[in-house]
């Protein structure tokens, strides 16, 4: 039984860290579901594993972007202040919406808000670049430009990051629901860098495969403090998660953007399901 459990549980990690590597969401929403129901691994414990091999995920994938000039720096760190406080703002508000018990709607609205919120990805599905937006001029300041050589297309791609304020929102809002709900931002992050400041879909994944690590680091404390991360549980995903991202990170620029928006929106539906029987209390 023990070695069938390791088994799983690696090859569990590797997947999670290949999809969470191409979609920028993360290995936690393939990891926490096999950890709770094949597993039969405590929730609490689950979601501190995710949280550890988001931020593998992070540092595998997100160094190999940053080298290849997908993730861009200066918009990661300009909305991450953004992600930050709204977390800090969850984690305020996450005692009042505790003693009012309005978690499991919460989960089950969100849940629903996140399957929704496919139907753009949708409406863009052939879309391999985005239309050009004249940039702001906040957005120009702020220099949110570059450009980036698409193996796919096989040419070299020039984008320009625009309604930086929305972007802000946006990661405030993940943040908020990460804080709230403890699952993680990726998939607000990738929506808000994709839709609110029309990057291209690689741009997105990609940046946000490097900003998660930080939110992910943040909240893992607490966890730590708790004492509810298995060392063991940890121990096995770490190495299986750097693999996965490792391997999705090299191929990312090797997949057409459609293919990718076909993935991160299967994922972002099973994320809402997971939510939604969360808060029917059928899943942890």
């Amino acid at each position: 039984m023990l070695l069938t459990f390791i088994a799983l549980l690696f090859v569990a990690s590797i997947i999670a860290g290949l999809l969470g590597s191409l979609t920028g969401l993360g290995g936690g929403v393939v990891l926490t579901p096999v950890l709770v129901l094949f597993l039969g691994v405590p929730i609490e414990y689950a979601v501190g594993a995710s949280l550890i091999s988001t931020i593998a995920t992070s540092a595998s994938s997100g160094s190999r972007y940053i080298k290849t000039g997908l993730a861009h720096m200066r918009i990661a760190i300009a909305l991450e202040i953004a992600t930050t406080t709204g977390a800090i703002t969850g984690s305020f508000l996450e005692y009042i919406i505790e003693e009012e018990h309005l978690f499991k709607l919460l989960d089950i609205i969100f849940g629903g808000v996140l399957i929704f919120s496919v139907i753009p990805n949708f409406i863009r599905m052939k879309s391999e670049v985005p239309v050009y937006v004249n940039p702001d001029g906040f957005s120009s300041k702020l220099r949110f430009n570059g450009s980036y050589y698409d193996e796919a297309l096989k040419k070299e791609v020039t984008y320009h990051g625009v309604r930086y304020p929305l972007g802000l929102l946006g990661m405030y809002i993940a943040g908020l629901i990460s804080g709230l709900l403890g699952i993680g931002s990726g998939a607000l992050k990738v929506l808000a860098m994709d839709l609110g400041m029309n990057l291209p879909f690689k741009i997105s994944t990609a940046t946000s495969s490097f900003m998660i690590g930080v939110t992910a680091a943040t909240s893992s404390g607490i966890y730590w403090a708790l004492g509810i991360i298995d060392p063991i549980i940890v121990g096995i995903t770490i190495p299986g998660v750097f693999v996965g991202s490792n391997f999705g990170s090299r191929y990312l620029n090797k997949l057409m953007n459609r293919r990718l928006r076909q993935i991160f929106t299967l994922v972002l539906i099973i994320l809402g399901i997971q939510l939604i029987l969360r808060g029917f209390d059928i899943f942890g």
